[in-house]
């Protein structure tokens, strides 16, 4: 476990339409178990109960099988309006002495607790406002871009939907997974707008935003990219059941 002023907010409010499924997406199994509870088993160990898991398809169901496993808070996201309003809802959660908040995605099980410490310890030392996780990829394709300065300092991410020809060409992509101090986060989080072709309020936007008021920005490479595979459709899930199995 990091310090008591480490905080880890879960995504979890997701309805994953591609599932082609009723249920909820976190709570699809996995080797036996729901998906979330790997997310929340790593979570659980860098932060204990300064866990809050953001919640809203199925969201009975979700705290129901979330608290069973663990001692979290909860916040009840009303509509998905994006990443970024998810963690708008999440924020008033948090402990007041949580100085540091990771974000993780509930549909990213393999995520290491190592590597989760990699980043913390790259973000604490750096004195980053917002350090994120990334991977290069060869196919780049359908996921956000790091789109860096000609220094090779992060300036913003833009999503596929958003992104030029030449953009689409970059292979260092967002993983959704953060490390973020609160102050920052707070402020940015007021500054989010639904300014996108999805019509959403974007996590992503906050790099953006502490680009342009001169706030450190950093960037971890992940080691392997399978711990960052995201479920979203039910070949998703099988492959990550076998790179589970495979562990």
């Amino acid at each position: 476990m990091f310090d008591d002023k480490t905080g880890v907010i879960i995504l979890a409010a997701g309805k994953g339409t591609r599932m082609r499924s009723s249920q909820a997406k976190v709570l699809h199994p996995l080797a036996g178990r729901p998906m979330i509870a790997y997310v929340l088993d790593t979570a659980v160990r860098i932060a204990g109960s300064n866990t809050v898991v953001v919640i809203g398809n199925q969201a009975d169901e979700v705290r129901r099988q979330v608290s069973e496993r663990a001692k979290v808070s909860f916040a009840y996201q009303h509509e998905q309006l994006g990443t970024g309003h998810a963690v708008q809802c999440a924020l008033p959660e948090l402990a007041s002495h949580i100085e540091n908040v990771i974000i993780l995605c509930g549909d990213v099980p393999l995520i290491r607790e190592r590597t989760l410490g990699r980043l913390v310890d790259s973000h604490l030392r750096a004195k980053h406002a917002v350090t994120l996780l990334g991977v290069s990829l060869d196919n780049p394709k359908g996921y956000g871009r790091v789109v860096t300065d000609t220094g090779g300092k992060v300036s913003r991410i833009v999503e596929e939907a958003d992104a030029t020809a030449a953009e689409k060409k970059i292979a260092t992509i967002n993983s959704g997974i953060y490390s973020v101090r609160r102050a920052f986060l707070e402020t940015a989080l007021s500054q989010l707008k639904p300014d996108n072709a999805q019509n959403e309020i974007y996590l992503t936007d906050i790099i953006g935003i502490a680009v342009r008021s001169a706030q450190p920005v950093g960037m971890m490479i992940a080691e392997a990219y399978a711990e960052l595979l995201g479920v979203n459709t039910v070949e998703d899930l099988q492959r990550v059941e076998t790179l589970l199995s495979a562990s």
